[in-house]
């Protein structure tokens, strides 16, 4: 089917308000079905879903179905589904559990590639307990995470690898499955942040081979809730619970405080907006968004094609080049710092992601960060090629 960008962004009722959204790495916007949801949850659910209070029922089934759509995205079963306020906080609770294991004499791997929702907790925990550190470092020409290097980086005593299903700066994809087969021979486990690859790739917890798999409605359209999904469920009643409920089981072991079901019915409906972004798809949820996902990638590559022509000018420099890759990339514009550049961009009604980034530890190791910055362009399932158009006719402008 032919990806049908004019009835997509009819979906989003906010891109009325004439910008050119270029940031979903800080959130895609939201569809119009979304909003609906989280308006009609809030007014008919109850705070609570332990009664039998008619509302209380619907609150339980509105969990129930985010815990599906959630597996249905990420390949796996609604049993292994944790539900929190971002996928961040989620992380950081998922590192509080499993604590217990990353005691001294044991040993994390962490990437300088990935965000810092999936480095703090592990770090934190590091260093209370006195685990070892290692990290895999970056090629600083292409931005790819090096898999060669997990054969020297995981060690017998190694019990936890941390890495990302793709920058949220540079978009490099790297193939975590040759660091997950090496933590699995030594008893160890792989958490993977896919936050960066949603919706950019048809998600599958058991290609990637990961234990743990983070994700962030925010990245394709719903509101901030974060989501962890288990390949074996049965690990959860495994870890030590961090929940008030102290006969907890399952996915409420690490579901500290209570659910929002109005933002959990919003994600529901993200998950079938990204589903029904080709009009063509059909059969099950799970199969409508692999559809779905690869009619975009097919326009993305196009498109994506397309914005790295046009950013290929003396003046600016585009951070990485990674075979395998999503759709976002930093630029840096010679002379003239990130804020300036976000600014002069806004001055045009075009966002984009700006700044170092809260201190990127991949824009420190690429030393990018010490000469002003850069700021990060990435794609969403509504941009055009008149919206790249405008970008680089900005950029080009500040030569």
């Amino acid at each position: 089917m032919t990806y049908d960008v004019a009835r997509v962004r009819g979906l989003f009722p906010s891109l009325g308000d004439g910008w050119i959204h270029l940031d979903p790495q800080l959130g895609a916007q939201i569809p119009d079905r979304v909003a609906t949801a989280v308006s009609t949850t809030f007014r008919n659910s109850a705070t609570s879903h332990s009664s039998r209070y008619p509302a209380a029922r619907r609150s339980t089934q509105v969990v129930e179905e985010a815990r599906q759509a959630v597996a249905d995205l990420v390949g796996g079963s609604p049993e292994g589904v944790v539900l929190g306020p971002d996928h961040s906080v989620l992380l950081a609770w998922l590192a509080e559990a499993l604590s217990t294991r990353l005691g001294l004499g044991t040993g994390i791997v962490l990437s300088r590639l990935d965000d810092e929702a999936n480095v703090a907790p592990w770090l934190r925990i590091a260093n209370r307990y006195g685990a070892q550190v290692q990290w895999a470092e970056v090629d600083i020409e292409t931005c790819e995470l090096p898999t060669w290097q997990f054969d020297e980086l995981v060690a017998a005593n190694t019990r936890l690898v941390a890495v990302t299903a793709a920058s949220s700066l540079v978009g490099s994809a790297p193939d975590v499955r040759v660091a997950a087969d090496l933590v699995h021979d030594v008893g160890g486990l792989m958490v993977v942040d896919a936050s960066g690859a949603a919706p950019y790739a048809v998600l599958d917890i058991e290609d990637l081979k990961a234990d743990v798999v983070a994700v962030n409605a925010a990245a394709w359209g719903g509101p901030r809730v974060g989501a962890l999904m288990f390949r074996d469920p049965g690990l959860l009643d495994r870890l030590p619970s961090i929940a008030l409920d102290q006969q907890a089981t399952g996915p409420a072991r690490l579901e500290l405080g209570g659910l929002h079901y109005s933002l959990l019915a919003g994600a529901t409906a993200s998950i079938d907006c990204l589903a029904s972004l080709d009009e063509g798809a059909r059969g099950t949820r799970r199969q409508k968004l692999e559809m779905s996902i690869g009619s975009l990638q097919d326009y993305h590559d196009s498109l994506f094609a397309y914005l790295l022509d046009r950013l290929d000018r003396p003046h600016l420099m585009t951070i990485g080049t990674a075979a395998s890759r999503v759709p976002c990339v930093s630029i840096s514009v010679d002379g003239v710092e990130s804020d300036k550049v976000a600014a002069r961009l806004a001055d045009h009604r075009i966002d984009v992601v700006s700044g170092v980034h809260g201190g990127s530890r991949l824009l420190e190791a690429l030393g990018v960060a010490d000469a002003g910055g850069a700021i990060t362009v990435g794609l969403a399932p509504y941009t055009t090629r008149h919206e790249i158009d405008q970008l680089a006719s900005v950029l080009d402008s500040m030569a």
